[in-house]
C-alpha cells in the first residue's frame, strides 16, 4: 500500500504505534455516514448494503381511559377489572440507548505488522461508534482493559461522552506502550499481576444499563472458555456485538523472509519467515483460535465482525457494494 493510499485516512503525524487526539477526532465528521437512513456499520462490516436502525424500548408512561382507535393488546385488565370500565396503557419510546465499549488493548493487541498496532485500530473503531452514538442521542461509555487493570468511563451524553472515552483511550495506551519499551517493566514484570479477562466482563455486567448495546473490541486472546457464562449472563438484558481485531502476521501472510524474535508475552523465540513451515505454524494456531471465537460468538448468537489492523478503519468500511440480484 502507498503513501498516497494512506495519507486521506490517517493523519500525517500518526504513526501507528501511538495515539494522539487528531487522528481519534477524525471520525467525528466521519459518524454521520453511518447515521440513519444510511448504511450501518454492521452490516458495511458484514459485506451488506443495507439499513438497519437500532430497535428501542417502550417506557410506560400512563394509563388512561380506552378510547377509538386504541390498540386492545394496550388494554390494562387490571385497571379494567377494578374500575369497570376499559383503561389502555400508554408508552413512550425510549429514545436514548446506552452505547458501552469494552476495549482490549492488552498485550496481544499492542501488536502490528504493517500499518497499525491492533491496539491503535481499535481506539479508531471506538472513536467513530462513540461519535456515532451521541449523534443518535445515545450515552456513550467504556470500559478500558489493559491486561493489568481496568479504566471506567461511565455512560455520558453529548460530546462529553466520546471526548472521555478518546482521553482515557490515549492516556492509557500511551501509559503501556511507554511501560513496554522500559526495561524496568520487564524486570517488575516477573512478579506482575495479570488481570483476567474475565474481571472485565464482570465490571462491565456491573456497570452496563440493562438495554445497553455492548460492542467488546478485542483480539479475543485473552478470552477464555470458562468466559461463556458471562457473556450469556450480559446478553440476557443487552445486545452484544464482537468486533475482532486481526492482522496479516497471525495467519503468517508477511513477504518478510529473514529471521526474526517474537514474542506472546510469556516467551520469546526466533523464527525463521523464510520457511514455509513457520508461516503455516502460524496460520493453524489462528486458525484453531477463529474456530474458538466463532464457536463462542455462534453458541451465545453474538454477532462477529473483523477488522485488520493493516487496513485504515475508512477503507474497510467504505469497501464495495454487494450487489443482489
Amino acid at each position: 500500500m502507498t503513501e498516497s493510499q494512506i495519507a486521506p485516512t490517517l493523519p500525517s503525524h500518526s504513526d501507528g504505534v501511538n495515539l494522539c487526539l487528531a487522528e481519534l477526532l477524525q471520525y467525528k465528521n466521519q459518524a454521520v455516514r453511518w447515521l440513519p437512513p444510511a448504511q450501518s456499520v454492521w452490516s458495511q462490516l458484514n459485506g451488506q448494503h443495507v439499513s438497519r436502525q437500532k430497535g428501542r424500548g417502550m417506557n410506560f408512561s400512563e394509563v388512561r381511559p380506552y378510547q377509538a382507535g386504541d390498540d386492545i393488546r394496550a388494554i390494562d385488565w387490571r385497571v379494567t377489572a377494578r374500575t369497570g370500565k376499559t383503561h389502555t396503557k400508554l408508552f413512550t419510546e425510549e429514545r436514548e440507548q446506552p452505547v458501552m465499549l469494552l476495549i482490549d488493548i492488552s498485550n496481544s493487541m499492542r501488536f502490528g505488522s504493517q500499518l497499525l498496532l491492533k491496539s491503535v485500530q481499535a481506539a479508531h473503531f471506538a472513536s467513530l461508534l462513540s461519535w456515532l452514538a451521541v449523534r443518535e442521542k445515545d450515552r456513550i461509555g467504556a470500559i478500558i482493559y489493559d491486561g493489568k487493570q481496568l479504566t471506567e468511563c461511565k455512560p455520558t451524553a453529548r460530546r462529553q461522552g466520546p471526548l472521555r472515552v478518546i482521553n482515557a483511550l490515549i492516556e492509557v495506551h500511551k501509559a503501556q506502550t511507554s511501560a513496554a519499551s522500559e526495561d524496568q517493566y520487564k524486570q517488575s514484570n516477573e512478579n506482575n499481576y495479570s488481570l483476567p479477562f474475565s474481571d472485565a466482563l464482570k465490571h462491565l455486567h456491573h456497570l452496563c444499563p440493562k438495554g445497553s448495546e455492548i460492542v467488546v473490541i478485542s483480539d479475543f486472546y485473552q478470552l477464555a472458555l470458562s468466559d461463556k457464562r458471562r457473556l450469556s449472563q450480559l446478553r440476557h438484558h443487552n445486545r452484544i456485538q464482537f468486533v475482532q481485531i486481526h492482522d496479516p502476521l497471525e495467519q503468517g501472510q508477511t513477504s518478510f523472509t529473514g529471521y526474526e524474535s517474537v514474542t506472546d508475552n510469556k516467551q520469546s523465540l526466533w523464527l525463521d519467515f523464510s520457511a514455509k513451515k513457520t508461516k503455516e505454524k502460524l496460520s493453524e494456531q489462528y486458525l484453531a483460535h477463529q474456530l474458538f471465537i466463532k464457536d463462542m460468538a455462534q453458541t451465545l448468537a453474538i454477532p462477529l465482525h473483523s477488522l485488520s489492523a493493516a487496513i485504515p478503519l475508512l477503507q474497510q468500511l467504505g469497501g464495495q457494494r454487494i450487489h443482489h440480484g
